[in-house]
């Protein structure tokens, strides 16, 4: 029998395992899992005859989540192992590491304990346990999560559509994770805990060179932000998948929104009232994309207005340079999200002048031709006029390199996603986004889904260099996500996905987005979402772009 293996005919016997093979034919490659017609399986699978699959590994998106699945296991066994009364949550991403929480109401987290789980996971590690996968009825994982306490997975699965699926033992638990695993625990070799009050980080190998553990990054102010937005779903009573379904199941899901737009709405006018005590003269906004930033920048208008002042808007796309005046990169491509795409010092002199009360005449960029416009636009600002600039480059000194920072107030905004299916299961922010912006794309600019996720790999890695280390520089940080939305967009997105077929190269990521939002109960509230409702930008209906003015 013959498998077409990553370009290569492999031959291959009867019950011989992927992960056989690759360890024989490829002893030098790490695999942790393989793909084969666009679906995600275990190495201990076993292969069809003529069949093509590709291997996974830690340099992929596919193989990084499964090296990040499998060493939560070991962190949640060690921990298991140490601590079995206290109550582990994994919370959210922070750089490149996952930020989790130890709770026990008796004591909190100490170094010591820190030290004792990492040195617990090494020796898992170095007893190259494997992660066993089990077939389980529904029921049967309900009676056994019941039994061990853990209430958040028991009503998860209530929710779940299908009678069976995969559980993963380790040792002597078992667990549940969205995705499949590495085949044993001395594949995760690469990692590092460091305490963070009021829990920890788990930090996970380098992007670029997975050999080395990822160094840690510190984040004050995003830590803060995830803070707050915990305190917000202790407001309202949802902080797992199975919160937000028994809303949606009893009809309580019309309170939820309001009380979850009214948080907003406090956050946005406490962001204007900071402003106005700031002194600041321009207010720069900055975020990734499916932020919600120009819905954002319209609510805080209106929040300034309340307060007595008359905020303009002045837009970077006008100072674009000529495109025949942008340099291509090796790979021959025009990267248009450089800070050099811009005409920085012709930008600077007039924001410098418009600060001072003089009237400047505002170039037009003309994106059908690729050039600046002949004409030009007045514009004067009085000192009751903040200026209000979005752009990727917001927070990047450079971009406003010749306005006093005491004049410039900056803000970082973000779906910070946190909550969870479960304790054990986050549900990413990266992909939160993705959902509001396959829906935007589709229903506004008729762009199919596919189309939305091939480019998403580029927008993401401009996002890395462009936006998140300068996030750290903001004044104030900005969640644009509500718990909600999740019930909401599921409407939408899930027929778009389910549409894909496995010879899509984008049928993985496609199905590993289906199977979280497998989990949630759509809802059809909309008429509650308030009409000036960060999500509104990305289902339609948002007052701040009506055209029957």
């Amino acid at each position: 029998m013959l498998l077409h293996l990553n370009n290569q005919d492999i031959p291959f016997e009867k019950g011989e395992s992927y992960g056989k093979i690759i360890a024989r034919a490829m002893p030098d490659v790490k695999a942790l899992g393989i793909l084969v017609g666009g679906e995600t399986l275990c190495l201990t699978a076993l292969p069809k005859d003529g069949e093509t699959a590709s291997v996974i590994t830690i340099k992929s998106t596919e193989g990084r989540l499964i090296y990040e699945r499998s060493l939560r296991f070991i962190f949640l066994l060690a921990v298991h192992e140490l601590f079995p009364n206290r109550r582990v949550r994994i919370e959210h991403s922070l750089g490149t590491g996952v930020y989790c929480e130890v709770r026990d109401s008796r004591r909190t987290l100490t170094g010591a304990d820190v030290r004792a789980i990492e040195a617990r996971m090494r020796e898992i590690v170095k007893k190259d346990m494997p992660f066993v996968r089990h077939a389980i009825s529904r029921r049967d994982a309900i009676a056994y999560f019941e039994q061990t306490g853990e209430t958040d997975k028991v009503n998860l699965l209530k929710y779940r559509p299908y009678e069976t699926f995969q559980l993963y033992r380790l040792g002597d638990m078992m667990e549940y994770f969205y995705g499949i695993m590495a085949p044993s625990t001395g594949c995760i070799t690469v990692f590092a805990l460091h305490l963070q009050l009021p829990g920890l980080v788990l930090q996970l190998p380098e992007l670029d060179d997975p050999e080395k553990v990822a160094p840690l990054r510190q984040l004050p102010r995003l830590m803060n932000t995830f803070a707050e937005s915990a305190r917000w779903n202790a407001i309202l009573h949802c902080s797992n998948a199975a919160d937000l379904n028994a809303m949606t199941h009893s009809g309580g899901l019309r309170e939820f929104i309001r009380v979850n737009e009214a948080l907003h709405e406090k956050s946005i006018s406490r962001i204007a009232d900071e402003f106005a005590a700031s002194g600041a003269r321009i207010i720069l906004i900055a975020g990734p994309s499916s932020s919600g930033k120009t819905t954002f920048a319209n609510r805080l208008s209106i929040a300034l207005r309340v307060l007595g002042l008359r905020p303009v808007a002045l837009s970077l796309d006008d100072y674009y340079l000529d495109r025949d005046k942008i340099p291509f990169d090796e790979d021959g491509k025009q990267d248009l999200e450089r800070l050099d795409t811009l005409d920085v010092p012709l930008f600077n002199d007039h924001l410098v002048r418009l600060i001072q009360g003089e009237p400047v005449q505002i170039p037009l960029f003309d994106f059908k031709t690729g050039r600046r416009a002949p004409n030009t636009h007045l514009m004067r600002v009085d000192e009751d006029q903040p200026i209000i600039i979005e752009g990727i480059h917001g927070l990047n000194n450079e971009l406003t390199r010749d306005v006093a920072r005491n004049l410039k107030f900056k803000i970082y905004i973000s779906a910070l996603t946190t909550l969870n299916l479960d304790d054990h299961n986050r549900i990413r922010t990266t992909e939160a986004r993705l959902l509001r912006r396959m829906v935007r794309d589709y229903r506004f600019r008729g762009t199919e889904p596919e189309a939305t996720m091939a480019m998403w790999p580029s927008v993401r890695n401009g996002e890395e260099k462009y936006i998140f280390p300068y996030q750290e520089e903001a004044d104030v940080i900005f969640n644009s996500s509500l718990v909600y939305e999740v019930a909401i967009l599921k409407k939408y997105v899930y027929p778009m996905l389910t549409r894909l077929t496995p010879d899509s190269p984008y049928y993985t990521m496609a199905h590993r987005l289906i199977k979280f939002l497998n989990y949630f109960l759509s809802a059809d509230v909309e008429d509650e979402i308030p009409l000036n409702s960060i999500l509104r930008e990305f289902i339609g209906g948002c007052c701040f772009y009506r055209t029957d003015k």
